[in-house]
């Protein structure tokens, strides 16, 4: 295995970078991180649209997410890489194209966590707002909707742990992220795949451990502070 990084180790962090494209684990954070910044706002409309009073809006979020989540992230892979230069009449990059993908197949999971954290905030906040002459906008963006993403970040941070492993998916379309970064290693060297694909498996596993953890880490924070509001409000 040290032979290995000591001869693909710079290829396994940036892929071809500066000679070609960024690829590797560069290119694999890169599209998380993107992913997840550009899914994030897709799913807060999609929980209030579920959680809202707006019939129609609600059928229509419920339909997306019902449909997205009976399908195989590859499935939307493909669509979005064989179908969509079809439909909008010009090719889309590779790596655009997986975002797309995995932004819609998250929305619809990273929607239903926000929904959960607003349905399970105490009714009497909503009531509280109203009575202070608060509309449904004000209340739902200054209220309840800061309360409900607090609640979830660590299930949120939960789901860029998911984007890291989808990622992986990108390699069936020639995304240069770090699957594929190793399956070309792997067609390099030919007789050391356990050690290359143990490579790719530690490197997969030190992130999302690492994003596990940190993960913890935010659920206990958030139970001592909704304990120590509860110890506060009870001394009151």
């Amino acid at each position: 295995m040290l032979e290995i990084l000591h001869e693909y180790g710079l290829m396994l962090l940036v892929g071809e970078y500066p000679h070609g494209k960024l690829g590797g684990l560069a290119l694999t954070l890169i599209i998380s991180i993107v992913s997840l910044a550009v899914t994030f706002p897709c799913a807060v409309l999609i929980a209030l649209a579920r959680t809202g009073p707006s019939g129609p809006a609600k059928t229509i979020a419920s339909g997306f997410v019902h449909c997205v989540r009976a399908i195989p992230l590859l499935m939307l892979i493909f669509w979005a890489y064989f179908a969509l230069p079809m439909v909008i009449g010009f090719p889309i990059d590779a790596t655009y194209t997986l975002i797309i993908a995995i932004v819609i197949y998250q929305a619809a999971y990273l929607g239903e966590i926000i929904a959960a954290g607003i349905e399970g905030l105490p009714k009497g906040q909503m009531e509280a707002a109203k009575a202070l002459g608060l509309g449904y906008v004000p209340t739902t963006f200054r209220v309840i909707l800061p309360q409900a993403i607090f609640n979830v970040i660590p299930g949120i941070v939960n789901q860029l742990t998911t984007i890291i492993k989808e990622s992986s998916l990108g390699s069936i379309i020639a995304v240069s992220e770090l699957s594929y970064v190793m399956l070309q290693v792997n067609s390099n060297e030919v007789t050391k795949p356990l050690q290359i694909f143990g490579i790719l498996a530690a490197t997969y596993f030190i992130l999302c451990f690492a994003l596990s953890q940190a993960t913890s880490w935010l659920e206990r924070r958030i139970a001592n502070r909704r304990t120590g509001r509860v110890v506060v409000e009870a001394m009151a």
